[in-house]
């Protein structure tokens, strides 16, 4: 019984691991990030220090990050972009129910896979 306890206990800990470092965000409209154009719809944002990705199915896009932390928690997720010439760039990421706000550094690298 103790042996199942453990495994049950260590499972969580893992799921809840996951959880905590994967945002769920929602593109309502395209945006570029990192030199690529996503399609609107919900991807997964991870952050591993000054890099953010966000994953739809089989695309992946990598940039670079700033990642700050506020005095108050966002009610809601919401994003930001800057448009130029008819083109919308990601600039900012709120992440609702944390304090977290993600910026999109300018010009940075890209890394799409597909």
């Amino acid at each position: 019984m103790t042996k199942k306890l453990v495994l049950v206990f260590a499972m969580f800990a893992v799921a809840l691991a996951w959880a905590a470092s994967g945002y769920t965000v929602n593109l309502q409209k395209p945006a570029i990030v990192a030199g690529a154009e996503l399609k609107p719809g919900d991807y997964k944002l991870e952050l591993n220090g000054d890099k953010a990705t966000l994953k739809h199915g089989k695309t992946s896009v990598e940039a670079e990050v700033t990642v700050e932390n506020g005095a108050t928690k966002f009610s809601q997720t919401s994003t930001c972009c800057l448009g130029e010439d008819g083109k919308y760039r990601l600039e900012e990421i709120r992440v609702g129910g944390t304090n977290t706000k993600v910026t999109f550094k300018q010009n940075s690298g890209m890394a799409v896979g597909k």
